[in-house]
């Protein structure tokens, strides 16, 4: 029988700190991390507990892997065990990205500067085509699933389909087919396995009961969605009341408040949107720099949606108003990154307890798994829509029935990203390197080029 001697809040902070500062990769790593170190290492919870708080992590917006870090520490310290694993997840990202940013604003048109961000963009193409293989390969398992996540790109490239409408449409085919008894929706295996070692939940120190303080309660539940509420919302109402809607600030306020609402999916599905919109519509920043931004978010620790403070941190330098560009800057950055985040406190506090009681809820889990589908066909989306911007120089628009495209110019085809390209794809798919490797070696290989003047000096 195993030893059920909860750790500390203060050895808990210790191991969430570990964590927060080994959460490279993206999602899927730092999902891997945290089930290596608090289901195999530490015995916190078991396989099938680790799994169904994932499950409901991936039905929410936002950044699954820091959610579920607020699930687990608020399973094993109530609500501060569950604020300190989040703050501790998202806290060594905050500080490396707004270190970034301010290197990037103040040296990012210097040559050597530029030539090793064009390196990165060839690395961040070949890591977000992996990850549609990725999520693909674990989610399309029939032809209903692949017609899901067909129907999901053909709408969001070829249509400009809001991503949010596209995943609700498709949670809602999931969960009504699941209802309805089609096979295609009753064979939902979620996320499978997770590791390699198979824990128990009654070999852990939860166990397989359910821990009092997890247990539905309105009254608190209530109170402390007021308090996430008001420590969320009402910056974003002050902005508005005191600089106006058309202030860079409370743009960056209500479209990254938004997001926290509406975008499933996980970490790239989110980039899509975020791409789409602060690109095409706010004009924050351009594709490439978009690309750029992808590309320290990726070689840093936190959650890969960090990318987004590099966005508001660009939005608010390029429009400082009375502010000096750098103040305005990270105040923009730190402003996304708060309301970024804090619904994420919310969705877990507020819905945690209800989701205990639902262990294997067949159609919860066949609406995660058509969103999953449809994912896959956004980060197509975004891994052509990156393409494009990498490989050629000059796009055109094309226009007819409906569809709107951009196509590329052939003659614009930027030959050394090409080759550059195609050697990240060698190294992620032949040779099956990591992440942070390609990126720091397309980075070097793109200030070797410069050097020889290969890239535009």
């Amino acid at each position: 029988m195993q030893d059920r001697r909860y750790p500390t809040l203060a050895q808990a902070t210790r191991i969430w700190a570990r964590i927060g500062l080994l959460s490279f990769g993206g999602p899927a790593g730092q999902i891997a991390l945290m089930h290596r170190i608090l289901v195999e290492e530490q015995k916190w919870l078991g396989e099938k507990r680790f799994l169904h708080a994932l499950n409901y992590c991936m039905l929410l917006p936002g950044p699954e892997a820091m959610q579920l870090a607020v699930y687990i520490g608020w399973l094993m310290h109530r609500t501060l065990g569950g604020i300190i694993a989040g703050v501790l997840f998202v806290l060594p990202g905050v500080a490396a990205i707004m270190a970034l940013s301010w290197i990037y604003a103040l040296y990012g048109n210097v040559g050597p500067v530029e030539a090793l961000f064009f390196g990165l963009k060839a690395a961040v193409l070949a890591i977000v085509v992996q990850a549609v293989i990725r999520i693909g390969s674990r989610a399309l398992k029939n032809n209903a699933m692949r017609a899901i996540a067909a129907a999901s790109f053909l709408a969001i490239f070829g249509f400009a389909i809001p991503f949010p409408v596209i995943i609700l449409a498709a949670g809602m085919i999931g969960f009504g087919g699941a209802r309805a008894g089609f096979v295609a929706f009753q064979d939902t295996a979620g996320h499978g396995q997770v590791g390699k070692v198979q824990v128990a939940d009654a070999d852990t120190l939860l166990g397989e009961e359910t821990p009092e303080h997890t247990r539905v309660n309105s009254a608190w539940a209530f109170r402390i969605a007021a308090v996430l509420l008001v420590l969320w919302l009402v910056p974003v109402a002050a902005l508005f009341l005191a600089l106006g809607p058309a202030n860079v600030f409370a743009q960056i306020a209500g479209f990254f408040s938004v997001m926290a609402v509406v975008t499933f999916g996980g970490a790239y599905a989110v980039l899509a949107y975020v791409a789409q919109e602060a690109v095409q519509n706010y004009g924050w920043l351009a594709p490439g720099e978009m690309l750029d931004g992808l590309g320290m978010a990726e070689t840093t620790p936190g959650p890969l949606i960090m990318v987004t403070q590099f966005v508001g941190f660009m939005g608010a330098f390029r429009d400082s108003g009375s502010l000096s560009p750098l103040m305005a800057g990270t105040l923009g950055g730190l402003l996304t990154t708060w309301v970024t985040f804090t619904p994420c406190f919310l969705w877990i506090f507020l819905g945690a307890p209800f989701i205990e009681r639902l262990r294997d809820n067949k159609a919860l889990t066949a609406a995660l798994t058509a969103v999953t589908a449809a994912v896959v066909g956004v980060v197509l989306n975004l891994a052509v829509w990156f393409g494009l911007h990498v490989v050629f120089d000059e796009l055109r628009s094309w226009t007819a029935f409906g569809l709107r495209l951009d196509v590329p110019i052939l003659a614009s085809v930027n030959w050394p990203s090409l080759a550059l390209v195609a050697a990240a794809f060698v190294a992620v798919f032949r040779f099956r390197l990591g992440p942070v490797t390609v990126l720091v070696g397309c980075a070097l290989i793109g200030l070797l080029l410069y050097l020889a003047g290969v890239v535009a000096r």
